[in-house]
Order: structure tokens, then C-alpha cells, then sequence
């Protein structure tokens, strides 16, 4: 199993009072740490996973159940209409996000804000949240935005503008939280629906028309 890097910041604390407690001969206080540090450090699990499906297939950017399935314009993420898919990460979650298919970076991009319930509605513009867009070889553009929630504290991205990127690759991390929203164009087909779990990197969340009708013949 592999980690974030982003972890140790949060575990070492933890593994160091745990030591400190063991040397003092207080064993109830060095276990507690250890357990508190393995806790901590399951936030920041990053299996690895490879997808050999169909190639145009937009995967799951982030683990989750799926909240909601909606039609939306998005000025930030460009022109018309976007198919979004909510995705919500509960605390048992991998935390860890990867890109849904593969292209260059056209946007990278955090806004402040505040850091309310991700499952509550109408914080689509409240909540702080990093938005990346990637333009796909056929040029279809791709959004995934990462949103914070009561306990999550930071978002982490990896993407540049400008940058080519693999599918499935480190996209980044909500650190304890929370909620994804994956963009694709109103011509894709959804192939999940609310409720569902869903996992990064392997589950399909969309097909673009290319690929559903190659499905047909």
C-alpha cells in the first residue's frame, strides 16, 4: 500500500509521543498514539490501480458515493453545458483524487471560501475548492473540482496549466474530506447514478458519444 506524501506531517507527531511514551514505561499512552498515527495515516492511502477498459472512457476522479447526477453551464470550466457528478468522500474513503482521462491542463485554479457540510446544497460558490480542467485530444474539456467540508482543512492539487497528464495519474488530495464534482460535456453518457460507489481510477463515470456508439455496433 502506498502513502502521500502529504501524510507525514500528520503521523509523525503522533509516532514520535508514541515512542516518547513507550521510553517513559507508560505503554496505555505509546499504544494510543500508535493507533492514532495508523488512523491518520489510512487518510493518505494511495493503492495502486490500473485501468485496461475502453481508452475513452472518463473514470472516477476520487472514491465516494455518488450524491447527485445534474445538468449545469459553468462559465469556469467553458462554454454550453456540463454533465456534473457529485461525488461525496466519507472519512473511511481513500483521499487521494487521479486524474479521469488523459489530455493537457488548461485550468488550475483554488478559490477561497469556507468550509461547510459537503453534502449540504447550495455551496457550489460558498466552500473553498480547487478547479481543474483538462482538454482532452479530442478537445473536450474535462473538470474535476475539489471541494473542502466541515473537516477537511486543505485542498492539495498537483496539475499545472499547461501540463500534459496521463489518465488515472496523481491529480491531488482533500486532506480529511470531502466532496469531488466531476464535468463533462452534456453530449457524454453517465454510466453511474446516485448512490452508487464508486472508485478513482477504475470505475467509468462517462462514455463521450465516440464511445457509446462504437458500444452499439
Amino acid at each position: 500500500m502506498r502513502f502521500a506524501t502529504e501524510a507525514w506531517p500528520f503521523v509523525l507527531p503522533f509516532v514520535l509521543l508514541s515512542a516518547f511514551f513507550t521510553f517513559a514505561g507508560r505503554g496505555g499512552w505509546a499504544v494510543a498514539f500508535a493507533a492514532l498515527a495508523v488512523l491518520v495515516l489510512l487518510f493518505f492511502r494511495d493503492p495502486v490501480r490500473r485501468f485496461d477498459g475502453d481508452p475513452l472512457a472518463v473514470l472516477a476522479p476520487a472514491d465516494g458515493r455518488v450524491l447527485s447526477v445534474e445538468v449545469l453551464e459553468d462559465p469556469e470550466i467553458g462554454p454550453g453545458r456540463f454533465r456534473r457528478v457529485v461525488t461525496f468522500l466519507s472519512v473511511f474513503n481513500v483521499h487521494t483524487q487521479r486524474a479521469p482521462v488523459a489530455g493537457e491542463v488548461l485550468v488550475s485554479r483554488l478559490t477561497r471560501g469556507e468550509k461547510r457540510a459537503a453534502f449540504a446544497k447550495d455551496i457550489d460558490d460558498v466552500n473553498e475548492r480547487h478547479l481543474s480542467v483538462i482538454v482532452t485530444p479530442s478537445g473536450d474539456r474535462i473538470g474535476v473540482r475539489q471541494m473542502v467540508g466541515l473537516v477537511a482543512r486543505r485542498i492539495v492539487c498537483y496539475l499545472k496549466p499547461g501540463q500534459s497528464v496521463g489518465r488515472g495519474a496523481p491529480l491531488g488530495l482533500i486532506k480529511f474530506g470531502s466532496r469531488v464534482d466531476l464535468w463533462v460535456p452534456e453530449s457524454y453518457s453517465i454510466q453511474v447514478s446516485p448512490g452508487q460507489t464508486v472508485r478513482s481510477g477504475l470505475t467509468v463515470m462517462a462514455l463521450p458519444p465516440a464511445a457509446v456508439t462504437e458500444e452499439r455496433r
